[in-house]
């Protein structure tokens, strides 16, 4: 696949924004003739497991609670 800058399309301002932020496909025509189509990428996907890891700076001093098998 061949990758080309924005810049060198000459795209109006209008297009550029339906591409980025209404996520519209774009048809490029050559003398009214389409030519190729011109798709939004898409946004990378969440990652659910993200800043669900806990890190614990002392994991071998004594806690607090009193376990259930202790009483």
């Amino acid at each position: 696949m061949k990758t080309v800058p924005v810049e060198t399309l000459q795209l109006p301002p209008d297009v550029l924004k339906a591409l980025r932020e209404d996520q519209e496909v774009v048809l490029l025509t050559d003398q009214g003739k389409p030519l190729a189509r011109v798709l939004p990428f898409p946004a990378p996907a969440t990652n659910p497991l993200k800043d669900s890891i806990v890190f614990e700076t002392d994991l071998i001093s004594p806690i607090d609670e009193r376990w259930e098998a202790l009483q």
